[in-house]
């Protein structure tokens, strides 16, 4: 049998069951510990934010929740261990910005379909923030914007990787601005940064979460941020929509997914949870302070609602700039 059709019947068998199981079905959850997939490597902005919500969703359910990291293949990788579980509540796992929206566009075929995830919860987004090294003969955007035109093909910019947030960030800016520059793609932000401070590329888009600390040293000269609001980490920042392109936003975002076919019950109580987590105060301030710009929180199709307006947006800009689809 196909793998999608075995999968569909899989979904179906589970939601039957659902609504056969006692009323009591999600009052009873969880009964042993719960894993949450981070489909990136330990140490990073996503493994952060989710080992914290993963302590305080445990405190809440009363159960452990363990953190998983599963990198590689742009998200892929940890997304299809989540697609692939049983709809049971006790596999949960982070998506973002790339596995629920750019893959759609730079992938010619994926294996999973984001739109039969479920969604649990918005839970963040995160500005980018346009630096560069502070030897580049430019302090504004519009100073910026003015150089790149009078070099076209010259200036250089890297970000953690094709089709992320940071690269398709800085496609949108060159395809608002009319400038002709050279993405530098790296695999993940250290390496980025670090050629960007030792004078290698010129400038960089990045999250906040990744690039406050260089910038705070003064490693690196920041000139915009990418959020629609000035970010509460620079209050002093302008935003690219207020400095010259109205309505210009370039963010990360991310959120919290079950497999297809977990049971409306178990949903609702996850999302439960992980709002009561994000309207406590002790943790938005320690989400806010490792530089997330936004908490959102919310009824669990606010994140997908969100992710289907990102996809359009990107499609169009992955068009544009006539990236290849693998």
């Amino acid at each position: 049998m196909p793998y999608r059709l075995k999968h569909a019947v899989a979904a179906l068998c589970a939601a039957a069951a659902a609504l056969l199981a006692p009323a009591s079905h999600g009052q009873d959850f969880p009964s042993r510990p719960l894993r949450l997939v981070v489909p990136s490597a330990p140490g990073g902005s996503p493994d952060t934010v989710m080992r914290l919500l993963a302590q305080e969703a445990a405190r809440r359910l009363g159960q452990p929740v363990v953190v998983e990291n599963k990198p590689g293949s742009s998200g892929i990788a940890g997304i299809l261990e989540v697609y692939r579980a049983a709809p049971d509540g006790y596999t949960l796992g982070y998506a973002n910005n790339v596995t629920l929206a750019i893959n759609r566009s730079t992938f010619a075929k994926l294996p999973y379909d984001p739109r039969e995830l479920k969604p649990v919860v918005f839970v963040l987004k995160v500005a980018n923030i346009l630096a560069v090294n502070p030897e580049m003969p430019v302090r504004s955007l519009a100073e910026f914007v003015d150089y790149a035109r009078r070099h076209p093909d010259e200036v250089t910019y890297a970000s953690p990787g094709q089709g992320t947030s940071g690269h398709l960030t800085g496609e949108l800016l060159a395809q608002s601005s009319g400038l002709k520059m050279v993405h530098v793609p790296y695999r993940g932000s250290p390496a980025a940064t670090t050629d960007v401070i030792g004078g290698q590329v010129d400038a960089i888009f990045d999250n906040t979460i990744s690039i406050t600390p260089h910038i705070r040293s003064g490693k690196l000269r920041p000139l915009a941020i990418t959020s629609l609001r000035r970010s509460p980490q620079f209050p002093d920042l302008p935003t690219v929509a207020e400095s010259a392109l109205p309505g210009f936003e370039g963010v990360a975002w991310g959120g919290i997914v079950a497999p297809p076919g977990t049971p409306d019950a178990l949903i609702d109580r996850l999302n439960r949870c992980f709002n009561e987590a994000l309207a406590d105060p002790a943790v938005r301030s320690r989400l806010m302070a490792i530089g997330n710009d936004e908490i959102v929180g919310g009824p669990p199709q606010a994140l997908f609602d969100y992710a289907e307006r990102e996809t359009a947006k990107w499609a169009g800009v992955v068009r544009a700039a006539r990236l290849p689809v693998q």
